[in-house]
């Protein structure tokens, strides 16, 4: 029986997590260079086009119909949203109607790719983008979201307690381990930027990177609580614990940045925040909120540390997707395991090892080698493929002059000759502009790329 309260929650929820992709391209689109702003938004909004149609079509049914292949993939009964309607499924949305709860998770299917878009930043050809998008939808996200997801994925914790039972809330390894190993891919595939670790790659705009922040925040909430699928007492634990662990993540990357820098990085803090988001994004329907306390320091301080070591290799993983969503959502599934308590699930033994079921630790371990495993080789795979038939980068004078002009024929800013911004004040009119423009120049101290401020 449809509840209506649940239905509006559920729609909401949907619409929150639609809103985190486009927020995530400002996110991402901060980081970068001016001369590739406009093309970093455009890579995380086109794929809400690209896999909503997708989804719809067959990515749905890939994902959440009966299993083939012991667990690997779902068949084709929901093909063309065939027998996805205004009733309850009766198995995943028992109180919504079936329509609801499949567009729910086609924010999920929507994100996760646009996740990975952050490993190669500045230098992807958008033609080869728009393919590798699509090709990891069906291949990476499908099957690796029915084995976590579905009733009778391999490593779905619906028939506890036979088999491997991962337990994943709201994706932290069907989401964030996963963009995140594919992530670790495509970097080691696209290889360095021009210029990589001899020019400054200054983020551009360091306001767009709080703004991106404050929407992921904002949409996590839908992402997490929205999970639940239900207006219910779990789902105001999922978004309480997701508040809390991004406020604790937060705070513990600035002072970690405060101590070794020298200084309380805005960058810092919006990083930790995420960190902190994608660490709890496993857990938020299993634990309470003081280990939330915990997952989230352990978010900020795991994740700042492999961006630090990140720097000091070659890897260009242009905006640190694997240190902050393969790191975070690695830690968030063992924190599950250690922290999971059966007061909050509701299920009888449901627990992780501080409440006596070192099992659950062991289950989520399996989960984190599988989908590591998996994502890479497939992504690898996948990415060798079209590079050798299509081309992963642009060509050399083309990422010189920006991705903003030499793919998409736009600049995300316009600056006339005389270094002004151009105002649409007449010239009898005091122009502000003008006179900023007379002061001194300075040039800015390069600073690291991607999130280890």
């Amino acid at each position: 029986m449809i509840d209506s309260g649940n239905t509006a929650w559920v729609l909401a929820a949907a619409a929150l997590v639609l809103f985190m992709t486009p927020g995530l391209g400002f996110f991402y689109g901060g980081f970068t260079r001016q001369k590739n702003v406009l093309a970093t938004i455009m890579q995380s909004f086109i794929v809400v086009a690209l896999v909503g149609v997708q989804w719809v079509v067959i990515g749905y049914s890939l994902t959440f119909a009966p299993s083939v292949g012991g667990g690997f993939i779902g068949n084709l009964d929901f093909f063309g949203m065939r027998d996805v309607g205004l009733e309850p499924s009766g198995v995943y949305a028992t109180t919504i109607p079936h329509e609801a709860f499949m567009i729910f998770q086609a924010m999920f299917a929507i994100i996760t790719p646009a996740l990975i878009t952050g490993a190669f930043a500045e230098r992807a050809k958008f033609s080869t983008f728009l393919v590798f998008m699509l090709l990891w939808s069906f291949l990476v996200y499908d099957p690796v979201a029915h084995w976590v997801f579905s009733a009778d994925g391999w490593l779905s914790a619906f028939d506890y307690p036979e088999g491997v039972d991962a337990l994943d809330f709201a994706g932290g390894t069907a989401i964030h381990i996963n963009a995140g190993a594919a992530a670790l891919a495509a970097a080691l595939l696209y290889g360095r930027r021009k210029g990589y670790g001899t020019e400054p790659m200054e983020p551009s705009n360091i306001t767009y990177i709080v703004l991106g922040t404050a929407i992921l925040w904002f949409g996590w909430f839908g992402f997490n609580a929205g999970s639940a699928g239900a207006a219910s007492g779990q789902a105001a634990n999922a978004f309480v614990v997701t508040n809390t662990a991004a406020a604790a993540a937060a705070f513990t990357w600035m002072m970690l940045s405060w101590y070794f820098a020298k200084k309380p990085s805005v960058i810092g803090a919006a990083a930790g925040a995420v960190a902190g988001l994608v660490a709890i994004t496993p857990a938020s329907g299993f634990v309470q909120p003081m280990e939330a306390i915990a997952i989230g320091v352990g978010a900020g301080l795991f994740c700042y540390l492999a961006v630090q070591l990140r720097t000091r290799t070659k890897l260009d993983d242009s905006l640190d997707v694997v240190g902050v969503h393969g790191i975070g959502g690695t830690w968030g599934a063992i924190a599950t395991g250690l922290f999971a308590t059966a007061a909050i699930s509701g299920i009888d033994g449901l627990n992780g090892l501080t409440h006596g079921n070192g099992e659950q630790l062991l289950d989520q371990l399996a989960a984190v080698g599988a989908v590591w495993g998996y994502s890479f080789v497939v992504t690898a795979i996948i990415l060798k493929v079209l590079d050798m038939t299509m081309g992963l980068r642009v060509e050399e004078d083309e990422e010189t002059i920006g991705l903003d002009v030499s793919q998409h024929g736009e600049r995300a800013y316009v600056i006339e000759e005389t270094g002004a911004l151009p105002t649409m004040q007449s010239e009898t009119q005091e122009d502000p502009q003008r006179e900023l423009a007379t002061l001194p120049k300075t040039s800015p101290a390069p600073a690291p790329s991607g999130s280890g401020s």
